[in-house]
């Protein structure tokens, strides 16, 4: 069933190359793991976007609907949902990361 949230997250998603569900804001981070999220993006030094959950509870809510995954933050990349702090660590750790974020801004 689509709902209005659904659409409205699902075009940020289909927007944005990088999209991250997060506590907070890229510039203040409210919680360990999405400023975790934020420093590895900015490491690679990628442009991406933003949505503080903290400030929509309806987003907060429907994004782990929409990815049928428990908790924030959620990053996205080409329209396609990566993970949390956890997966990302892990897949920048491995560089796999990198080519990921690369292939998505060629496209």
């Amino acid at each position: 069933m689509t709902t209005p949230v659904s659409e409205k997250i699902g075009q940020l998603i289909a927007d944005n190359k990088i999209m991250v569900f997060m506590k907070g804001t890229k510039m203040m981070p409210q919680c360990g793991f999405s400023n975790q999220v934020v420093q590895i993006l900015n490491i690679l030094g990628v442009p991406y976007e933003t949505v503080d959950v903290l400030a929509d509870g309806d987003i907060r809510q429907g994004v782990k609907e929409y990815s049928n995954w428990p908790t924030i933050p959620q990053v996205y990349i080409d329209g396609e949902f990566i993970g949390g702090s956890d997966v990302m660590t892990e897949l920048y750790q491995k560089g796999e990361l990198q080519q990921m974020v690369e292939v998505a801004l060629a496209s």
